[in-house]
């Protein structure tokens, strides 16, 4: 398909398939991520009360970074099923797996009436919830893709990102309206149990709507031929598509470090290195999201026109002027830091191109486990390490992540160079198997 070529237009089933798999998908980033907004909380309530404070913080976040180093091992055995038993299955038993450890963690004994079964049950949740968004993502790229008409991947695979970023927005509002709500002895008292079981609910919303979601037309053009599905896929990737784990390694890290420091580092370092009010880094960082929803639409839109690969590599480029203009309006307390942080949203677009490049770097009967494999590892190490190491360098300058940012998006650049010559200017066609 040409770039001049006519493309059809997505049908309304389309639209829904589309609508249903975002919807859940920010749902299920909900329950992941409404763990870190009340850590302070848990570990008041799930370790000794005579810990010091900050051991019990540090022991509070540690859990939550478990759920992101279970992602690989879960994600690789979700995606095992996806390849063989089909996208549907796994994308409904994901967001199940999410959202009852948050139910169940919405329950929890707290140490006081158990002891330490108590952090030891929540360390359980928290892995069980790691194994689920590990699924949840590789599937969800390849389930909307297999399921989008081609010329319109791009897209559909941007506002599907949006879909999973807009889940952060939803936890940080409910943590922000809960606060208001009720004082700090009531959230510490039973409060605090509401945004987990707002969860569970949130996750039995999610699994009724994905039942209205039919199969991809791909897999179910593989499962009719006999030799269409591999019987271990992750090792048919090792052994037969080793020269796509790198790009999709380093194109993850870029993916990564664009949320990592949009959305995870600046929040803080805006209250710990330039003082800014906690509600106000709050608001900031909700105008951040909201059009790093809005740059993930336009990326995936662009990305039909000009190509994925050449998308990563625009938006590679525009990644650090993004970081750079935020900071900048930091460092001179600009009355328009908003704006520079909307700005920084759109300019982190690379979220939204990025997986329309991944599902085209392998091929059908091993789509989800090639992605999965390479996207939970990278991310997991990634988003489990950076951040730390960019607050550590933080008090040695205040362009830290601007130079970060510059960095990877050298990497993304240089990544769409050297393996995106020679590529089509569209998506490939998605229905190839070895």
């Amino acid at each position: 398909m040409t770039a001049d070529s006519p493309r059809p237009r997505l049908a309304l089933n389309d639209h829904k398939t589309l609508g249903l798999a975002a919807l859940g998908g920010a749902l299920e980033i909900y329950d992941f991520i409404i763990f870190v907004f009340f850590a302070l909380t848990l570990s008041k309530l799930f370790f000794p009360p005579e810990m010091p404070e900050w051991l019990r913080l540090l022991q509070s976040f540690g859990i939550f970074v478990t759920g992101y180093l279970a992602r690989p091992l879960g994600g690789i055995f979700m995606a095992h099923y996806a390849d063989r038993l089909g996208r549907k299955r796994v994308f409904s038993l994901s967001i199940l797996m999410m959202a009852l450890p948050c139910l169940l963690i919405g329950v929890l004994p707290t140490y006081a009436q158990i002891g330490f079964a108590a952090p030891l049950v929540l360390l359980a949740m928290r892995i069980l919830q790691g194994a689920a968004v590990g699924g949840e993502v590789p599937s969800a790229w390849v389930f909307v893709a297999e399921h989008t008409p081609a010329g319109h991947r791009g897209y559909a695979l941007g506002v599907l990102q949006a879909g999973l970023t807009f889940g952060y927005l939803i936890g940080a509002l409910t943590a922000t309206l809960l606060s208001r709500l009720f004082s700090a002895e009531e959230i510490l008292d039973y409060a605090w149990r509401i945004p987990f079981l707002l969860g569970g609910v949130f996750g039995v919303v999610g699994v009724w709507l994905r039942r209205w979601l039919s199969e991809t037309p791909v897999f179910l053009a593989l499962r009719e031929r006999r030799d269409g599905l591999a019987d271990y896929p992750l090792r048919a990737v090792l052994r037969e598509h080793r020269h796509a784990l790198m790009p999709a390694a380093l194109l993850t890290a870029v993916l990564t470090s664009a949320v990592v420091v949009l959305v995870v580092v600046t929040p803080t370092v805006m209250q710990q290195r330039f003082g800014l009010p906690a509600e106000r880094a709050f608001s900031l960082s909700s105008v951040g999201i909201v059009f790093l929803n809005l740059g993930c639409v336009l990326a995936g839109a662009l990305a039909d026109r000009i190509g994925a690969w050449r998308g990563v590599a625009l938006y590679s480029l525009l990644l650090a002027p993004g970081i750079g203009a935020l900071y900048a309006s930091l460092v001179a307390g600009s009355q328009w830091l908003g704006a520079a942080y909307a700005l920084a949203g759109l300019a982190c677009g690379v979220v939204g191109v990025v997986p329309s490049v991944m599902v085209g770097l392998f091929p059908a009967d091993m789509r989800v486990s090639g992605i999965s494999f390479t996207y939970n590892l990278v991310y997991a190490l990634w988003a489990s390490t950076t951040p730390l190491a960019l607050i550590a360098l933080m008090p040695w300058s205040p362009w830290v992540c601007v130079v970060f940012c510059g960095v990877m998006g050298v990497v993304g650049l240089l990544t769409a160079l050297r393996y995106g010559r020679g590529a089509p200017a569209c998506d490939p066609a998605l229905v190839s198997a070895r």
